[in-house]
């Protein structure tokens, strides 16, 4: 390090030529709300100095506008569906240069053995990777995991120099009720200096304060104004989402104003590989952002600045001496149309492209690739059977959202049994825990419209338990047994056939394959589910993914039953 700072404080000082100089650019500074004019000195991947400087290496903006690298400031790799070295390729392009990832995903299936695979797969990509430790895992007592950790389980990671804490802390009674196991965690990341995040999905504001007496600092699951607005005069961070299936942002970005505007920044929790790249990411949060009225260089500010001081990453956000020379060259402002993405001074993306390539895979243990252990599938386990008439609760989607509704309605019976409904587009879902051969559990969900066949997913939040749905059941038997024939995936099925299928054989959750791979088989089973007569308004799987987290209401439905979420209890199918 002395060596590092007496190059840095002889380039700022014109005493030794840079290694890199960038000529021509017009820097968005972060700090003043204003654009300047001059070189950017770099030496050791690390600003030295805005002027006039010489280099060994001359960069030409071209007159572009020169802004920092952007921030997600809360992402689940694994909602990619590849691994984080095939996910740097995905993201950089879009002006991503650093992520905080919770790899809660892969910790309720494998484990310990999870995180170390995310820390070690993100160890040599142009992306800084920064872990928050999985709190709940299990999420709940209201399903079955693979794994659980507990304090001393997370402990050794502490020190490890990417991890900044502890992860959304979406155990609300454990909290509440002061739980050893729950304390215990927040007890030994605050003993580390570390940060800890919220997950208030419809808490009201005694719980704000419940989780700001425990030094909780964040919350993505805002999905009002008034909601954020109680998180924020409380002095906690905002991180607006807007993943695949919460999109949160145009609910919420009339919040922000001149006066409140800092403790505000951006996230996409879950987004799918698809719309990653099609759409982007945090770049397409400002884009939005813009076009809802707000200045460009505050929606800048929310994805650089304000995200770097939430996380405590002092050398992150700004195009400024001594911080890292992470930066994107940008035509228009209004438009942020990214041309050009540098990493430590380095050229890593041009025009929507990656310029670098990953190396292999980290090595994936037995453990990650055979995780499916679940129990073969009869008709008889899928019957829903009705004693008392034909009343039923059942789990109404919304389209683009991680709520649920819960309805309550008459459903055809026969024989005291369930029948499925394509008219009223009431189907059977199927949750089948896959850990450890613990059995099925079946519920009714309104909203997906098939018209036709079934289709089954291995990942399910937060457990990631086999969750199929459909109109009959020998297809929905097919589904699911083909998810377990490929260690995990995503399937299609249609009179017994399989129109499509996409493997994901790291922990059912993720791919070795890379992205563009994936995007292909994202594109058959698009096309496939047509046929089944979807709606393209919204995505199944991914809509599917989220009927199983018994933390957002209303009703889900987990591997142990229908469950609902207001009343923290069980309940039965009929009502």
């Amino acid at each position: 390090m002395k060596q590092q700072l007496w190059k840095r404080l002889a380039v700022a000082a014109k005493k030794e030529q840079a290694d890199v100089v960038v000529k021509n650019g017009k820097i968005v500074n972060v700090f003043t709300h204003e654009i300047i004019e001059g070189d950017l000195a770099i030496i050791d991947g690390v600003i030295a100095g805005i002027g006039q400087y010489e280099g060994q290496t001359i960069i030409d903006a071209q007159g572009k506008y020169v802004c920092p690298g952007l921030i997600d400031g809360h992402v689940h790799i694994e909602s990619s569906m590849v691994t984080p070295s095939e996910f740097a390729r995905v993201v950089v392009p879009h002006g991503v240069t650093t992520v905080i990832t919770d790899p809660h995903e892969i910790a309720n299936v494998v484990g310990t053995a999870g995180i170390q695979f995310m820390l070690d797969d993100s160890e040599r990509v142009p992306l800084d990777v920064y872990v928050m430790l999985p709190s709940c895992v299990p999420a709940t007592s209201f399903e079955h995991a693979g794994a659980t950790l507990d304090a001393n389980d997370l402990a050794p990671f502490l020190s490890h120099e990417r991890v900044l804490g502890l992860a959304e802390v979406m155990d609300y009674p454990s909290l509440l009720h002061e739980h050893s196991h729950m304390i215990a965690k927040l007890a030994m990341t605050l003993e580390a200096n570390k940060l800890i995040d919220g997950h208030l999905a419809g808490l009201d504001r005694e719980a704000v304060d419940v989780y700001r007496s425990a030094m909780i600092r964040t919350d993505h699951e805002c999905v009002t104004v008034e909601e954020a607005l109680e998180r924020i005069r409380r002095g906690m961070y905002v991180l607006i989402r807007e993943g695949s299936v919460a999109k949160d942002l145009m609910k919420l970005i009339s919040t922000v104003n001149l006066y409140n505007s800092r403790r505000f920044l951006f996230c996409t929790d879950d987004k799918h590989l698809d719309e990653l790249s099609l759409e982007g990411s945090i770049d397409h949060h400002i884009r939005l952002t813009i076009q809802a009225g707000i200045d460009p260089i505050t929606a800048i500010q929310m994805a650089t600045l304000n995200a770097a001081e939430c996380y405590r990453l002092q050398t992150k956000g700004a195009v400024a001496p001594g911080y890292d020379a992470d930066f994107l060259f940008v035509d228009d402002l209004r438009s942020f149309s990214i041309t050009h993405v540098y990493k430590k001074g380095q050229l890593v993306a041009r025009n929507g492209k990656a310029t670098f390539s990953v190396n292999q895979t980290a090595s994936v243990c037995q453990t990650l690739i055979r995780s499916i252990h679940a129990q073969a599938i009869t008709e008889a386990d899928l019957q829903i059977p009705f004693k008392n008439g034909n009343k039923a609760n059942v789990i109404q989607i919304i389209p683009n959202h991680l709520h649920t509704k819960h309805l309550v309605t008459h459903v055809d019976v026969r024989n005291g049994v369930f029948q499925p409904s394509i008219e009223r587009d009431l189907l059977k879902l199927i949750v089948v825990e896959r850990h450890r051969h613990l059995g099925v559990s079946v519920g009714i969900v309104n909203g997906f419209q098939l018209k036709k066949g079934a289709i089954a997913s291995s990942i399910a939040h937060d457990s990631h338990n086999i969750i199929a749905t459909g109109t009959n059941d020998g297809d929905i038997i097919v589904a699911i047994e083909h998810v377990k024939k490929m260690n995990g995936g995503l399937v299609v099925v249609k009179n017994g056939d399989i129109l499509a299928d996409l493997s994901l054989e790291i922990g059912g959750l993720m791919t070795a394959k890379n992205y563009e791979d994936v995007l292909q088989r994202l594109q058959s089973i698009h096309h496939a589910l047509s046929t089944l007569g979807v709606s393209d308004e919204f995505n199944p799987f991914i809509t599917l993914a989220f009927l199983a987290l018994p933390v957002i209401p209303e009703l889900k439905l987990t591997d142990q039953g229908l469950f609902d979420v207001k009343s923290f209890q069980f309940i039965s199918v009929e009502a």
